[in-house]
């Protein structure tokens, strides 16, 4: 009656035992886990002999517990980095490049208009490489006699790539000692000339 009393007590001590260890994470090891003292005890008073691991380890050996069985699902692609507790970065096309050196100048040639004076008339023709004047020459002037005296000296002060025309970069000129109508009809043609540049 004893070894009756005791089997029944360890069957029902071992089936508790695995009822509940089958319910708590790491359940298919739950077998491994039993203690010696809780092992379902044989009819005839000895301990059952214990089931073989299921890592294939030494009797004996508890292997070592597992949160669970089944594997980690991966987050999914289409989850967004915030979700995830990660930070979202977002990348903007970059801006198109933009050349650093200066575009080539070009130059081209301006004429202005015809001005008659008491003398005869003129036009000044200059030469401009992008905004910048670098040359200027007076066409048509009068030649010989004191009146081509007084060109040659306008010619001289306010033309060439050295004249006061490329210092100044204007028409705001000085005007000739003794050739006052030649320095101001020099003056409203090259006036005239950049209003067209």
């Amino acid at each position: 009656m004893r070894r009756a009393l005791l089997a029944i007590t360890g069957l029902a001590a071992g089936t508790t035992a695995l009822v509940v260890l089958k319910g708590a994470p790491g359940a298919g090891q739950a077998g491994a886990d039993v203690p010696a003292a809780l092992a379902p005890v044989a009819p005839g008073g000895s301990a059952a002999p214990e089931p073989p691991s299921p890592t294939g380890s030494a009797p004996g050996v508890t292997p070592s517990p597992r949160a669970s069985s089944k594997p980690t699902p991966k987050p999914s692609a289409d989850r967004s980095a915030a979700s995830r507790g990660g930070t979202r970065t977002r990348t903007t096309p970059a801006a198109p490049r933009t050349t650093t050196s200066a575009p080539k100048a070009t130059t081209r040639t301006v004429t202005g208009p015809s001005v008659t004076y008491e003398y005869g008339s003129l036009q000044v023709r200059i030469t401009l490489s992008g905004s910048r004047i670098v040359d200027a020459t007076a066409i048509g002037l009068p030649l010989g006699g004191q009146s081509g005296q007084r060109s040659d000296d306008v010619q001289a002060r306010y033309s060439g790539t050295s004249g006061e025309v490329v210092a100044r970069q204007g028409a705001n000129l000085s005007t000739v000692s003794g050739a006052t109508y030649t320095s101001t009809a020099y003056k409203r043609s090259l006036q005239a000339a950049l209003d067209k540049a």
